[in-house]
């Protein structure tokens, strides 16, 4: 898969830094809320950081992150004013698995990220996990008609529920696949949970800019 994707062996990445532009809910409503976020990713170990900002000049900051086996949310208004923190296992499960699914974005982490564990469902699915116990995390990978990831899904991301944290469904798909910098990297992206049987879409984006170093 890495091969198809354009990763070549003995590549030396260590980072990869993208910006984004898309739009997602915050809140329970089907109200959107329109983002431009820079993240960079991790491709030796298992880590990344997403930052965005929302709303009239990007008063409302929000940070989702993982770093040395600890995930975290931050929220804050105007960067002085926190309007929420959120930290813990269950957030840990829940972040390593989004490093797993973004794995298309970051595709030298499949040859370079010596922890991940790499199985084979069948010729167009494999699963990868990662993290231990409470964080331990596993995502699977659907391959699209070019063997590129063309989407993913795991039965049980944590999902908060007012005070609550529970396991639902949670799946995404990437598409818009282009030649950039060498590899074939997905520059549209969706995610949604299953709720009450139903799929919804609560984050939909679109890369605007690639670098790895």
């Amino acid at each position: 898969m890495a091969k198809r994707l354009g990763v070549e062996t003995g590549s030396a990445a260590r980072r990869v830094t993208l910006s984004q532009s898309g739009d997602m809910r915050l809140g329970k409503g089907p109200r959107r809320s329109r983002f431009r976020a820079r993240q960079t990713i991790d491709v030796a170990e298992t880590g990344f950081a997403w930052r965005a900002s929302f709303g009239p000049l990007g008063a409302v900051r929000v940070c989702d992150a993982y770093r040395d086996g600890a995930g975290s949310l931050d929220v804050q208004l105007l960067g002085l004013l926190r309007l929420a923190h959120m930290t813990g296992p269950a957030f840990a499960k829940g972040e390593i698995m989004r490093y797993l699914a973004e794995i298309a974005l970051a595709p030298d982490a499949i040859l370079l990220n010596r922890s991940l564990i790499w199985s084979v469902i069948d010729t167009r699915s494999l699963s990868v996990a990662a993290g231990t116990g409470e964080g331990y995390g596993c995502v699977r990978i659907d391959l699209d008609e070019e063997g590129r990831i063309g989407s993913i899904f795991t039965p049980d991301r944590p999902f908060v529920e007012g005070k609550e944290t529970k396991e639902r469904p949670w799946s995404g798909r990437f598409f818009d696949y282009r030649l950039h910098a060498g590899r074939w990297l997905p520059f549209g992206a969706e995610v949604g949970w299953t709720i009450d049987g139903q799929v919804s879409n609560y984050w939909r984006g679109t890369m605007t800019h690639w670098t790895v170093a």
